[in-house]
């Protein structure tokens, strides 16, 4: 520090690298430590800050909700016992626990996949996009949606992929202005 600027006023300290004051409570011999934290937690931002792995995370995500939605509606599907009594006749107690088991699975494992699959790729196009435009606004999430319905409903042609677009900007427009609060820019 100079001492002949020390009277001015908005003077910034600068420091040495490795030399910056420590957090209050903290010792020298606390420093190489929070040095390490610091370190590990600048890896995990740049880690969550990629498309990648946000794209991994939203799949993740997807087919748990996907999985988790199919066993609770699994529970309504024997509620017929007429239906129940003609799939299940002449089956013994763990028979029929098994087949229920295995239909489940196979509901949860449908389900989670097509929840995945929309997570997925609703992220990562909204993460490209965002990048590109380096903004975080409400036209992300809509042209994200537009692109991903589109593209969700391609197979069954032009008409359903434009209808599929359009449906799935509305309710990513929906979402982005009943759920997500943005800051307004200043």
């Amino acid at each position: 520090m100079n001492p002949s600027t020390n009277h001015l006023p908005g003077r910034v300290p600068i420091w040495r690298p490795g030399q910056e004051p420590l957090p209050p409570g903290l010792t020298e011999e606390d420093r190489p430590a929070l040095e390490q934290t610091k370190k590990w937690e600048g890896y995990a931002g740049m880690a969550m800050e990629s498309c990648a792995v946000k794209t991994v995370l939203a799949g993740g995500a997807g087919f748990g909700i996907g999985a988790f939605f199919s066993l609770m509606s699994a529970s309504f599907a024997y509620e017929d016992p007429l239906l129940r009594a003609r799939t299940q006749a002449g089956m013994n107690t763990t028979q029929k626990a098994g087949q229920v088991f295995r239909e489940m699975g196979r509901g949860m494992w449908t389900s989670g996949k097509g929840f995945g699959k929309v997570g997925a790729l609703f992220a990562g196009i909204e993460c490209v996009i965002e990048g590109y435009r380096a903004k975080n606004d409400i036209y992300n999430s809509v042209t994200s949606g537009l692109i991903a319905g589109g593209i969700l409903a391609r197979n069954s042609g032009p008409k359903a992929a434009v209808g599929g677009g359009l449906a799935f900007a509305a309710f990513s427009a929906a979402i982005d202005l009943l759920f997500i609060r943005r800051e307004t820019p200043e």
